[in-house]
């Protein structure tokens, strides 16, 4: 089955939603800038109220190691999605670590050579995200990115390399289906697809959304 992961969450009420819809896992932004940023208090108390199945995803945009690794720890989160602008600090880390590691990078990415380097760490990430983001704007942007010119990239990413592809960048309930049919991806992250407003979500589209990746799962299969 499709991996899910509803991003962007700000408190319990929301958390439990996604739970309880089905979602595989739940993320929480440490990024400033973003509509969506959570206090590590407030993320500490609502993981400790969550199953232990439910992946917990912190979410980091240009942050060193040194500084997200004591908010990893201190809030009980099991897997950290990064924006790095350099790697090799956070490989070591995840060498060392029993937290899973999640790189994210634009769809233009999948255009440059440079993803043949990701290649050499591949057994190093649990998961590759691939979202419509840019410099200025990293995720929850809302717009998704071509699926028809990204599938020979994201089919190698999964087939060749072996490297789970996670997808995000404007999933709705309506169109998630249409994107595991064309990619069939390991995994599908929304944010601002299932929300009432920047940081509060929609419980009937959070639900929606669960459903429809259930239902083109079966398609696929």
């Amino acid at each position: 089955m499709t991996w899910i992961k509803i991003c962007g969450i700000t408190n319990l009420e929301d958390a439990q939603v996604a739970v309880d819809a089905g979602a595989d896992a739940v993320g929480f932004v440490f990024y400033e800038k973003s509509p969506r940023y959570v206090s590590v208090e407030t993320v500490r108390e609502i993981v400790a109220k969550l199953p232990e199945k439910v992946e917990k995803v912190g979410v980091f945009v240009d942050t060193p190691v040194m500084k997200a690794d004591p908010i990893l720890r201190q809030t009980g989160l099991t897997m950290a999605q990064i924006y790095p602008k350099t790697m090799g600090e956070w490989l070591a880390w995840y060498e060392a670590s029993a937290l899973k590691l999640m790189l994210a990078i634009p769809r233009s990415v999948l255009e440059d050579e440079s993803l043949v380097l990701f290649g050499t760490a591949e057994k190093r990430f649990s998961a590759i995200l691939v979202d419509s983001g840019n410099e200025e704007q990293p995720g929850g942007t809302g717009r998704r990115f071509d699926w028809q010119s990204a599938k020979p990239a994201i089919r190698g990413m999964q087939c060749e390399m072996q490297i789970p592809a996670v997808i995000a960048g404007g999933l709705l309930p309506e169109n998630v289906g249409e994107a595991i049919a064309i990619l069939q991806p390991w995994g599908v992250d929304v944010a601002s697809g299932v929300e009432a407003r920047p940081g509060k979500k929609d419980p009937e589209k959070v639900r929606a959304f669960v459903r429809a990746v259930r239902e083109a799962d079966r398609r696929v299969s």
